[in-house]
């Protein structure tokens, strides 16, 4: 079985509600009737289209019987930093917030939006509905890698982050990433995580701040979690190839054997994931969303349904539950 199809057999186990705030746009029909048909997820579509499909809710923001619960939820968040009782009531009709409310109240799982918002408008609305979880204070992003060679990472499989949101975090933050990034290595990948921090040096081969940040970070991390397999600085040959691993740092329990690469910065992960998928024949799914309360996740505007359909099986494995 491929990692995709037992995504995909796990998440059926859970049969959890997935919201969609843009359920108008075809693609996401497509992918929540494949959803509904092959009993995956329970899509929840939001929008005025009120197309029928066997298995898939639609909900108008602007008729909906929650409309006044959800106003006044999202005053209660935000009345702190000025929200009125009007902004809140005019706020919910709009479908992105309509779903991100929705998902705060437990009326949802998991969110899956982006295909038509930006990525920024889709974190902002995920955070000010939503929130942040106290242990981590910070949204970041993750991505799964999935290797031909299965030799790399867990059986070709590999967590990376942050390629999308953060663009330089500090060691405190970069701990965060890590920590939250294991956290979904244990659910998606079939061994348990082992966390490389990554660096362009190998345990002092070079001396640098920039170095120092991720050395800092793996202290933080070890004091956080001191059970987690984590290591750095690791250059990213040293992280993923057994011998030179070995050569470059004996003894780590991660060296060589690398399933979560923690890069140091947003540059460095974005530039070192599209290189690995247009030249290293990896395909990557995501970026995902990591230390929400409740999972929420954003897809590229260019997403095809195919896209669609796998994040929403993603995003009911981070709902939780035994799958």
């Amino acid at each position: 079985m491929s990692f995709l199809q037992s995504l995909v057999e796990r998440a059926s186990r859970l049969n959890k509600r997935i919201v969609f705030p843009e359920g108008d746009d075809p693609r996401v029909q497509t992918a929540a009737e494949r959803l509904a048909r092959e009993k995956v997820a329970r899509p929840i579509l939001i929008g005025s289209s009120g197309a029928s499909m066997a298995g898939v809710e639609f909900i108008d923001p602007a008729s909906s019987e929650k409309r006044r619960a959800y106003a006044a939820l999202f005053h209660e968040r935000r009345k702190a930093k000025g929200a009125t009782q009007h902004e809140a009531q005019q706020i919910v009709l709009r479908p992105l917030y309509f779903a991100c409310l929705m998902l705060a109240n437990g009326d949802a799982d998991g969110l899956v939006g982006g295909a038509s918002n930006t990525t920024a408008e889709t974190v902002r609305a995920a955070i000010y509905c939503i929130g942040v979880r106290p242990d981590f204070r910070l949204v970041s992003g993750f991505m799964v890698l999935i290797h031909p060679d299965t030799r790399f990472g867990s059986q070709g499989v590999m967590v990376v982050a942050d390629p999308a949101v953060v663009p330089d975090p500090n060691s405190s933050q970069l701990a965060d990433i890590a920590i939250a990034a294991a956290e979904n290595g244990a659910r998606f990948l079939s061994d348990p995580p082992r966390v490389a921090m990554l660096s362009f040096s190998t345990k002092g081969s070079a001396k640098h701040p920039m170095a120092d940040k991720v050395i800092e970070a793996v202290r933080i991390i070890r004091a956080r979690k001191p059970d987690l397999l984590v290591d750095g600085e690791l250059q990213a040959d040293a992280a993923i190839v057994p011998s030179v691993g070995q050569s470059k740092a004996p003894g780590s329990p991660v060296a060589g054997r690398a399933n979560v690469l923690i890069f140091p910065d947003l540059n460095a992960a974005n530039i070192g994931y599209k290189l690995a998928e247009r030249m290293g024949g990896v395909q990557s799914l995501g970026p995902f969303l990591q230390g929400m309360l409740k999972p929420a996740n954003d897809l590229s505007r260019g997403c095809s349904a195919d896209d669609i359909f796998y994040t929403a099986a993603i995003t009911a494995l981070q709902a939780g539950g035994e799958a």
